[in-house]
């Protein structure tokens, strides 16, 4: 008999493992970052930025015409000549025209089409026209105008005129100084026919005033040609990642393919397998126990034995291939009942017993007695249980100890643990024993062989059930295999019917 233990069984929480990252999508990903990071040297971004320029001043073409309109009005509210300031805007309207002509066309033109070096020139020479209103702003005459230090009002208008442009054209180094190196020089001389302490003072502010936000703007153009790097490198990224994703996914496909072509191959010929062999135990048998007739030689008898004795591992190898050939395939189909999950493990280990006495190991069950009705196939249920029994039993130790477990899981499921103290399998091997013949390095050495198709049908059958089988596994410490099922498989205990009152057959006094 077997020993049964007091103590319930413990409750395991199981974890779905993390698939693994495609490591074509991996590989990918580390050389192109190799690649972008060794590339060495500034990329050229000029067509680029020249396109962001254009955005720029094109985004911004109303804020000249409404600055020229609020000098305009502004002169003509100190005293200033209306004549004077009428041909002012005009001219510096006019200046600014080329400017924004030459964006627009540049804004329609394809990368490919820009000639970089003329189309700077050409930016250049509008940029030191579109100065040339400021500059005869700069030296507009100041006598008959009503409001006082005119001059220091020219250094102010001059002073945020200079700020928004060196904003506006960040992304084309050089284009504020072309612009407004010509007008500071005239305010500066027009200062000098003034020379009071103020209008010195506005003169000194706005001269300074050039060389820093041309600075400032020099920082705004590194950051753009920064960001245009990344973008660039983020889209070289993802091309990457497309491009490899693609792979992925065909290779997947193909392997798909590759994979259910195999099984329908091995589920027709393991098929096709099994009517010779059949004959082959059958004439095998009838000859081993002489039922035809004695055999005069004994070697006979004894070849006899073995070819049956053969014919029956190959017979159950291709019950085995066959089995998860359907499996893969989608075509095994479960026979599925109420059953209660303890009695059927309690029933398996009895079949192993008589294996694992002649190992001298020990075979101990612990069961929650609670338990309720799992709807499965009693048949997959015992093929499961015996499949991870054998393997305790196979790479336990002589003396050892192999301890199976059926309870509840924390989720209200319920589960089979079977584990045993064997020496165990490395934790990069654990992915190899889960394949179909993958056999560790260990248990080559230390057990005896087998096809390497057990725990793959374990992992087929409970993925047709919803459940969830994990190894756990340490070397010299054991293995431990669980099989849990899910909470929708566990049935709900029914009420009791309600008994009718019983009626007394004596009759009425």
């Amino acid at each position: 008999m077997l020993p049964k233990a007091s103590k319930s069984a413990d409750k395991f929480i199981v974890d779905r493992t993390k698939p693994h990252r495609n490591s074509n999508v991996g590989l990918a990903v580390r050389r192109t970052r190799d690649r972008l990071s060794q590339n060495l040297g500034p990329p050229d971004f000029n067509r680029d930025m020249l396109k962001l320029h254009a955005r720029a001043l094109l985004s911004n073409a109303g804020t000249p015409p409404l600055l020229i309109l609020l000098v305009v009005f502004g002169g003509l509210y100190a005293g200033g000549s209306t004549h004077t300031l009428a041909m002012w805007a005009f001219a510096a309207l006019a200046c600014y025209l080329p400017l924004f002509a030459i964006a627009q066309r540049l804004k329609h033109r394809s990368q490919n089409e820009i000639e970089v070096v003329r189309t700077r020139r050409w930016l250049f020479a509008a940029h030191f026209a579109s100065g040339i209103g400021w500059t005869c702003f700069a030296l507009l005459p100041t006598t008959g105008t009503t409001l006082p230090e005119i001059v220091l009002v020219q250094g102010t208008v001059l002073l945020f005129v200079i700020a928004g442009t060196a904003i506006v054209t960040a992304a084309l180094g050089g284009a504020l100084v072309a612009a407004f190196a010509l007008p500071v020089c005239a305010f500066a001389f027009q200062a000098s026919l003034n020379p009071a302490t103020s209008t010195l003072v506005a003169a000194v502010v706005v001269a300074a005033s050039l060389p820093f936000l041309t600075y400032v703007a020099n920082h705004r153009n590194r950051a753009a040609l920064t960001l245009l790097a990344s973008q660039s490198e983020k889209n070289a990224l993802v091309a990457e990642l497309e491009t490899a994703k693609s792979m992925s996914d065909e290779a997947r496909r193909r392997a798909e393919e590759a994979n259910l072509a195999k099984s329908r191959f091995l589920a027709s010929m393991s098929h096709e397998l099994r009517t010779p062999l059949n004959a082959i135990l059958g004439f095998s048998e009838v000859m081993a126990n002489q039922v035809l007739g004695p055999l005069e030689n004994p070697t006979y008898r004894d070849y006899a034995s073995d070819i049956h004795q053969s014919g029956k591992h190959l017979l159950s190898l291709i019950n085995e291939i066959l089995d998860l050939s359907r499996i893969e395939a989608g075509r095994y189909k479960l026979n599925e009942e109420p059953l209660s999950l303890a009695p059927v493990v309690e029933d398996c280990c009895r079949l192993m017993e008589l294996k694992a006495r002649s190992k001298n190991i020990s075979l101990k069950i612990e069961t929650e007695p609670t338990l309720l009705r799992l709807f499965a196939d009693e048949r997959s249920i015992r093929q499961i249980t015996l499949n991870l029994l054998s393997n305790a039993v196979k790479f336990s130790p002589s003396g050892g100890e192999v301890r199976i477990r059926v309870g509840w899981t924390a989720g209200g499921g319920q589960y089979i643990s079977v584990q045993d103290n064997g020496p165990g399998i490395p934790e990069a091997e654990i992915a190899v024993v889960l394949s179909a013949f993958g056999q560790g390095s260990i248990a080559i050495k230390s057990a005896e062989q087998g096809t390497g198709l057990g725990l793959p049908i374990v992992q087929g059958l409970t993925a047709l059930h919803d459940g969830v089988f994990e190894l756990q596994s340490k070397l010299r410490s054991g293995t431990t295999a669980i099989v849990a099922f899910p909470r929708s498989r566990v049935m709900e205990e029914l009420p009791a019917m309600p008994m009718e009152p019983k009626v007394a057959s004596g009759g009425v006094a």
